[in-house]
């Protein structure tokens, strides 16, 4: 083993202290992993990562995501010390409110933060999107001699990041396109917050990610900084797979008592053994949060190198921009995640024949023409497109060009290597939403992920991280409810709707026919403070007369008044989304027959309409109408938000089963007759 030079030795131990200093302060905290991966993370990012402090937006820098997500100490000390807007007075106030430094890496908190990370396997999960992301720019926008788009993946990642079987799925995924510019540095210390990984984690995983197609390195000694310098080294010079270097470290090195047990995983060190360890160390300064001016010289050296790397890339960019001026605008357009002009053109003449249609496949018709309108727009389904019928016709698929070879079989057309839009994610629902959330991260790419709607409940996890982060991505689910049919209970949804509505950023958005679909899709392309879940039918809907009923642009405001009997106020309110907005029509129309005033409400998105201004929501759903009722093919729980303690709903309380659509809708009680006798019924209690 090498021993490190004194200045090395000293910045290592510097990033060790001052994360343990800011978790001690705090009394929370992880203070193993900082301490034992601190050589590690001091090579890579003194040694190899390009980036610049001063811009951490800079489109060609490296990425650089702590997987780990409970070791942000280490994370926000490197941000510090190498110079960006991170003071350390927020390093003081770590995991206190207000402060940049939260418990776990927030991407939209701490400048310098790739992406939200915490819950194990989500962050080299990611990473795999944002690498799958530079590689497609690249194969799209380069050109010899100029390379815009040309950088490094890097993550950290810890034993428990590679038991989540979301990373195996990632991974896979990584291992079989090819990703050569991701490189994972593998924390190894064999601890987990219970004990030993030796209880429940004993499988080779040197194998295991070879048989994964990817590049295994190993480094016995987490300390010998040249030997892991070495390693990088050679990862990057493996270009036609993803790299995995095992490192193996001291969980907590340097803290005698405690170095190397599951005791310094997750509680501070204490004032005592931290004490200790900057004795047993040779830490000349017991003050905490002590920087020696040498080490601050030496890191800060990153500002200087950063404002170069960049300065060179200006250069290089502003000569492609003469050669190329259409592809520069382009790329640009695309790396400030701005829509093209005249994007939406066309959309609203798309439905005119009025002919029944799955919302799935006026999602689909409207997707074609986007995709010819925006370049930026890509992504698949979970092995589902002729089912969700999300692919782009004559964009080619998203493969390796070591996977590009005559005899593959597919449904969406020929393989285009990395230039490709359709990603064939595979049955690997939780890793595609987890790719699709680094790819937005990245920049550059407006991501979708398709599966069938109660297949989101394998995506949960990382749908909360891209709501936690505000990134555009796009779910399209469909087989949205017992419409689904013969399938059975498995395959029919009841209650994913309701679920995915109780996270925060997101919009759920359930469109009523072909025409609302289009302003779905709309609505999701536009929003820039979250992801949006399409949720689309299998079956045929009719599509909504737009010079009987109001205009389908209303979905733009997540509710709206489709029709009224009369121009006053209404006896009931009858309130649907999706394909029950034609119930509550139907049975509207037979209740107007009877001298009973109904409004027909329907309300695609409720994230999108809760946030309008009390004035609008009120002259949709006025306060003084309680007589109130709600249809959808999904649990009732929830709807009392709109139809009050003295409305009703119509929906599910229980799962579906295997029958005809129609057949379940008329057994479970879903019909526009139900609807028009619960109305009947609120209306005559109001008035007696």
């Amino acid at each position: 083993m090498a021993s490190p030079t004194e200045i090395d030795e000293r910045c290592i131990n510097t990033i060790r202290f001052l994360s343990a200093d800011a978790i001690q302060k705090a009394s929370s905290g992880h203070p193993g992993l900082p301490m034992g991966a601190a050589p590690m993370a001091y090579v890579l990012w003194t040694r190899h990562l390009r980036h610049n402090p001063a811009n951490p937006r800079w489109v060609n820098r490296d990425r650089f995501i702590l997987s780990a997500g409970h070791g942000s100490s280490l994370l926000y000390s490197l941000l510090h010390l190498t110079g960006y807007d991170l003071p350390i007075g927020e390093i003081q106030h770590f995991r206190q409110w207000g402060s940049r430094t939260p418990g776990h890496p927030e991407s939209h908190t701490t400048p310098g933060v790739e992406m939200t990370t915490g819950p194990l396997g989500q962050g080299i999960s990611g990473a795999v999107g944002m690498a799958m992301a530079e590689a497609h720019l690249g194969a799209l926008y380069n050109r010899p001699g100029h390379r815009v788009m040309d950088h490094f993946t890097y993550v950290l990642a810890g034993d428990g990041d590679l038991m989540e079987g979301v990373t195996y799925e990632a991974c896979s995924l990584a291992g079989h396109l090819g990703l050569g510019k991701l490189i994972v540095l593998y924390d190894s210390n064999r601890i987990s917050l219970a004990g030993s990984t030796g209880l429940c984690f004993t499988e080779d995983i040197e194998k295991r990610f070879e048989a994964c197609r990817w590049h295994t390195l190993r480094v016995p000694d987490g300390n010998d900084v040249e030997a892991m310098d070495r390693a990088i080294l050679a990862a990057k010079e493996e270009k036609a797979k993803p790299s995995l270097i095992i490192i193996e470290t001291t969980i907590g090195f340097g803290a005698p008592g405690k170095q190397g047990t599951f005791k310094v995983h997750g509680s501070p060190l204490g004032d005592d053994e931290l004490r200790r360890a900057k004795t047993n160390l040779g830490w000349e300064d017991p003050r905490p949060f002590f920087i020696p001016d040498d080490v601050h010289d030496h890191f800060i050296e990153a500002k200087e190198k950063g404002k170069a790397h960049e300065s060179e890339w200006q250069q290089v960019f502003f000569r492609y921009s003469r050669s190329y001026p259409e592809a520069a605008e382009e790329f640009r357009l695309r790396m400030s995640n701005e829509l093209p002009r005249g994007w939406d053109s066309g959309l609203t003449e798309l439905f005119q024949d009025r002919k029944p249609v799955s919302t799935r496949k006026a999602g689909e018709t409207v997707l074609q023409l986007l995709a010819g309108h925006i370049p930026a727009l890509m992504g698949g389904s979970a092995d589902l497109n002729p089912s969700t019928l999300t692919w782009i016709k004559d964009c080619g698929d998203f493969q390796g060009p070591g996977v590009c070879a005559e005899g593959l079989q597919g449904s969406v057309g020929t393989c285009w290597g990395f230039e490709g839009r359709n990603i064939h994610f595979g049955v690997r629902e939780h890793a595609m939403a987890a790719i699709t959330t680094g790819m937005a991260l990245h920049g550059g790419s407006i991501p979708y992920s398709s599966t069938f709607l109660t297949f989101s409940d394998y995506m949960k996890p990382a749908i909360r991280i891209a709501c936690l982060s505000r990134v555009r991505t796009i779910y399209i689910f469909t087989h949205d409810s017992i419409g689904v049919g013969e399938d059975g209970p498995t395959h029919q949804p009841v209650e994913q709707i309701m679920g995915l509505r109780g996270i925060p950023n997101l919009a759920v958005i359930r469109p009523a026919d072909a025409n609302e679909t289009v302003y779905a899709m709309k609505t999701a392309l536009t929003r820039t403070e979250g992801p949006t879940a399409l949720i689309l039918t299998r079956q045929d809907v009719p599509l909504i007369d737009q010079k009987r009923f109001a205009q389908a642009k209303g979905l733009e405001r997540g509710g709206y008044v489709l029709w009224e009997s009369r121009k006053s106020r209404p006896d009931v309110i009858l309130i649907a989304t999706g394909s029950e907005v034609s119930l509550a029509l139907e049975a509207a129309v037979i209740l107007s027959d009877e001298k009973i005033k109904a409004r027909v409400i329907s309300l695609p998105c409720w994230e999108i309409f809760d946030r309008q201004c009390l004035e609008y929501r009120q002259s949709v759903l006025p306060a003084e109408v309680k007589a109130r009722v709600a249809v959808e093919a999904g649990l009732r729980i929830g709807w009392e938000h709109y139809v009050g303690l003295e409305g009703v709903v119509i929906g599910m309380e229980g799962f579906g089963a295997s029958a005809p659509g129609p057949v379940l809708y008329e057994k479970f009680g879903i019909t526009s007759a139900a609807l028009v006798e619960a109305a009947r019924e609120l209306v005559r209690k109001r008035k007696s």
